[in-house]
């Protein structure tokens, strides 16, 4: 049986002293195509996993993030990207054993700590020309060389305006760590919108919101838009070693 995977989590927060062997339903939690959620067991720690049978849809989406909220209400998870599946329970148990130390070490480094999502659109006057950005042409020769490098040079000026905002945001609300997106504008549409993650310990929620207030009123030029605490979703290992 092939299984949908959705995240890792410790064995004791779902199960206390109880140390089972065997996959075990998650009760009153549904997963995608409203299937079964089940445990599998594996040492220490537990995957979160569904029958896979059918193609996955948009609405998956949703469904998948809805499975690792509710693990993550309950301690702390390492969530697999969307669309992750293994064949068959071998599959599975050779994945996590392969990458058991490192999926141990990113749980103590993540235990009690959160994801805060911030949005910096900006919308800055004195960047206006370089958030528009340049289609090439369909041509060669002088034309296209003086078109490719004007673009080149607004692409460097945008990631130059990204990183000393990103810069000056860290600073504001000082994450235990951070990851920096810069997108590039959309055409015809003078603003550009920087996704910024940041990793933050429950105890200091309170604090980084009001950190939050304040730079919001201070960055002039920028709309600020902040969601959150979510599963650390950016600060979990990105390179497994899946069989």
């Amino acid at each position: 049986m092939a299984w949908y995977a959705y995240c890792i989590a410790e064995l004791q927060t779902m199960c206390g002293d109880h140390r089972p062997r065997r996959p075990f339903t998650i009760e009153s939690l549904r997963g995608i195509n409203n299937a079964p959620v089940l445990g599998f067991p594996s040492g220490d720690l537990v995957i979160a996993v569904t029958p896979y049978e059918h193609a996955l849809t948009q609405q998956n989406v949703v469904e998948h993030s809805r499975v690792v909220s509710s693990f993550f209400e309950r301690g702390t998870v390492l969530p697999f990207r969307f669309g992750t599946v293994f064949e068959n329970d071998d599959a599975l148990r050779r994945a996590v054993r392969s990458n058991r130390k490192q999926f141990l070490a990113s749980v103590d480094r993540l235990r009690g700590k959160a994801e805060m999502h911030l949005k910096v659109v900006v919308r800055d006057a004195s960047m206006a020309a370089a958030m528009v950005d340049i289609e090439l042409p369909n041509a060669t020769g002088g034309a296209y060389l003086t078109t490719l490098r004007e673009k080149a040079q607004r692409e460097r000026e945008r990631q130059t305006k990204a990183r000393s905002l990103s810069s000056q945001v860290h600073k504001m609300l000082q994450p235990l760590e951070e990851e920096v997106t810069c997108r590039k504008p959309v055409q015809g549409v003078k603003e550009m919108t920087i996704d910024i993650a940041h990793l933050i310990d429950h105890k200091s929620l309170e604090k980084y919101q009001n950190r939050f207030q304040s730079a919001a009123m201070q960055m002039k030029g920028c709309q600020l838009v902040l969601t959150g605490p979510w599963p650390p979703y950016h600060f979990t290992p990105t390179k497994l070693k899946v069989v």
